[in-house]
């Protein structure tokens, strides 16, 4: 296996109506030797574009793309020992899931027994041991999304590259399949690059996450950092399910007043807010760090904001309630038995330990020490 290096890469398209646009802006990262990357971000961020410079579908329009210890600018892509899994599964459906799995590494001219042992192997990983005479047809649509994967593993690439390879699948199978993509990859301490929409696979699958938007890095980082020092506005609406909220508010003697609240601030949190004394800032607070005043711990005046609720979602497992604060939509992630109305008021617990701050203009973090 090998690490993967983007030096400064910038990719750019001509379109004959529009003129030239950059699809990805001075990139730069390395992925480590056996690391599970994932790039995450909305339609046209720029991170399938990305996965295809590194597997050489792509030319990148300036700088250098490393796998190992090659620079694979010049590289064709059979050439760059890599092994991509695409979102739809590409299979032969005239071969059997043996033909399939297999007839990579016969253009490859491995032998017959090298062909053998590595079907073998990788059929047992994914147990397709009692599914390889058939066509892919027969088989679901898991089954043929392991076909796929197990024909990027018979190759024993330096990299795989997935591009987001459950979208296809129901939500039971992605769940399934994102937790046999988890062990397949401690099992074959490989390094994996891949490619999602979707924040909640990113979080669970990646061991680091890179999160775009329009063609730029905004950050890399772990799940938890990602979710707990988000570098900015974008990076802390898009991780999170629901998405962090955002408020309104100005900062006066040590609180921020939004529309129906005056939340008293740690001292640390205050000394670090002293720059914007008078001025206008924007406060996150996820969903899941308001509380109905019932199952608080603790309730303080200056800790709380009522609101009324507009819209109540019964999830079973917890309620969404959604409200406004100002122009914004909020929303708080409570527990089911919370007591909460259409059209009252009701009283919510701010976590003050879990909030977050940004600058109106800059739509960054705000660094408080």
């Amino acid at each position: 296996m090998a690490r993967v290096v983007f030096n400064n890469v910038r990719k750019e398209f001509v379109d004959e109506k529009k003129g030239t646009f950059t699809a990805v802006e001075n990139s730069e990262f390395v992925i480590e030797d056996k690391e599970f990357v994932v790039f995450v971000g909305p339609s046209g961020c720029g991170k399938t574009t990305s996965l295809r410079m590194i597997a050489g579908l792509e030319r990148q329009t300036s700088g250098d793309i490393i796998i190992g210890d090659r620079i694979v600018n010049d590289l064709h892509p059979k050439d760059r020992d890599i092994a991509m899994v695409f979102q739809d599964y590409a299979l032969y459906p005239h071969m059997t899931i043996r033909e399939n799995l297999s007839f990579g590494l016969k253009n490859l001219k491995k032998s017959k027994a090298e062909i053998e042992q590595q079907v073998k192997q990788a059929s047992s990983i994914l147990g397709l041991d009692e599914l390889l005479e058939r066509k892919p047809r027969e088989l679901s649509g898991g089954q043929r999304q392991r076909v796929a994967v197990g024909r990027a593993i018979v190759r024993n690439p330096q990299v795989f590259l997935f591009d987001e390879p459950l979208s296809n699948l129901d939500a039971k199978l992605r769940i399934q399949m994102r937790v046999e993509l988890a062990e397949l990859h401690k099992r074959l301490g490989a390094t994996i690059v891949y490619v999602t929409h979707d924040q909640v696979e990113a979080m669970t699958l990646g061991e680091r996450i890179v999160v775009m938007s329009n063609g730029i890095i905004q950050q890399i980082a772990p799940p938890t950092e990602l979710y707990n020092k988000p570098n900015n506005m974008f990076v802390a609406g898009f991780i999170g399910s629901p998405a962090m909220n955002f408020m309104d508010a100005t900062i006066e003697n040590g609180k921020a007043f939004v529309e129906g609240a005056q939340i008293a601030l740690p001292q640390a949190v205050a000394d670090g807010l002293k720059s914007y004394e008078g001025k206008k800032i924007i406060v996150g607070i996820r969903p899941e760090h308001l509380y109905g005043e019932e199952f608080a711990h603790t309730v303080s005046k200056e800790h709380t904001m009522d609101v009324t609720v507009q819209v109540i979602e019964n999830l079973g497992a917890d309620n969404l309630l959604y409200f406004k604060v100002g122009s914004r939509m909020v929303t708080a992630r409570v527990h089911p038995e919370t007591i909460a109305r259409l059209g009252e008021r009701k009283r919510l617990v701010i976590d003050i330990s879990k909030l977050h701050f940004f600058d109106p203009e800059t739509t960054q973090r705000i660094a408080l020490s």
